[in-house]
């Protein structure tokens, strides 16, 4: 980072990937004023707008997600014995806190907790653990790899809680097929793009126009991974903050424009999905829908949801 800040003198850094590699670089792009602009992570500190001014989020908030998650397993059960399984480290403790958002003081007395690292081979040993304490709903934060064998082993051990699974390791293409359409089976999770394998969208043209730029430029994707719509939705949304530059490229108005955003529409985002941004407000998408899987496709349930801004 310090090679591409001073020697390559980059006006701006945009959709960097993950929580703790963006986390290194935080106090140090932010010292040096260059944007880092919509990070590849939903960590909650990228809407921290008075310490970090330079770095500004994409997705929802890890934390936001967790919330609509925790009132979503309450309305199907008013006392739900909620299990969290999540990575250690920062993305992880977002949804713990997401929880806590919610249930407050009776979050110690519902909820259990089980951690894994990054570089462990399984997470055998946390799900039966939890399966163990009697919880009846279970929160997935995890990343793709992990919710693949998430699902494998729920099915393995007949464990049927409410499930809700982490929006980055909800694709059909990358984490479902590997683990077993069928075992999926009910699998609840949080929207905010296009699912390119459900076939409501096969004429919406929003995916027209992305699969159009998969054929022209990335003929060898995979049509069924989410990771590429989520890809191309970051892209445009940087293609439209360099269009309101004008002539201006500075990294003041490039940051500027990216904390100015109104009402912009994105072709791949899931209908009524605006995205927002003010100097006091840099989680620009606040929105998501709840879906389940049903076996064959993700079926969108309930209106748009909004997280409690904390």
């Amino acid at each position: 980072m310090r090679r591409l800040v001073e020697q390559d003198q980059v006006a701006c850094l945009v959709s960097n990937l993950g929580t703790p590699t963006n986390s290194a670089i935080l106090r140090y792009t932010n010292q040096r004023k260059v944007p880092n602009l919509f990070p590849s992570t939903g960590a909650d500190k990228w809407s921290n707008y008075r310490e970090y001014p330079w770095t500004i989020g994409f997705p929802p908030s890890y934390r936001i997600e967790a919330q609509i998650y925790a009132r979503y397993m309450l309305e199907v059960n008013r006392a739900a014995r909620i299990a969290i399984l999540y990575q250690n480290d920062d993305f992880g403790r977002d949804y713990v806190n997401g929880v806590r958002d919610v249930l407050g003081e009776r979050f110690d007395q519902v909820v259990k907790l089980a951690t894994y690292e990054s570089t462990d081979p399984t997470i055998d040993s946390q799900l039966i653990g939890l399966q163990a304490t009697g919880a009846d709903a279970l929160v997935l934060a995890v990343t793709a790899k992990f919710g693949s064998q998430a699902i494998r082993k729920l099915h393995d051990i007949q464990w049927r809680p409410t499930t809700c699974i982490h929006y980055g390791a909800n694709s059909v293409g990358v984490v479902l097929q590997p683990a077993g359409l069928e075992k999926a089976i009910g699998l609840t999770t949080a929207a905010y793009m296009k699912d390119p394998t459900d076939p409501e969208w096969a004429e919406d043209p929003g995916m027209k126009e992305w699969r159009g730029f998969m054929v022209r430029y990335m003929p060898e994707g995979d049509l069924t991974d989410a990771n590429y719509v989520y890809g191309y939705s970051v892209a445009r949304l940087m293609h439209h903050v360099l269009q309101h530059c004008g002539q201006d490229f500075s990294r003041e108005n490039i940051m500027r424009q990216a904390a100015s955003l109104q009402d912009v529409e994105l072709p791949t985002m899931l209908p009524g999905i605006r995205l927002n941004s003010s100097p006091t407000n840099y989680r620009p998408i606040r929105q998501m829908q709840l879906q389940r899987w049903t076996g064959r496709l993700y079926e969108r349930f309930g209106p748009l949801v909004e997280g409690a801004i904390v």
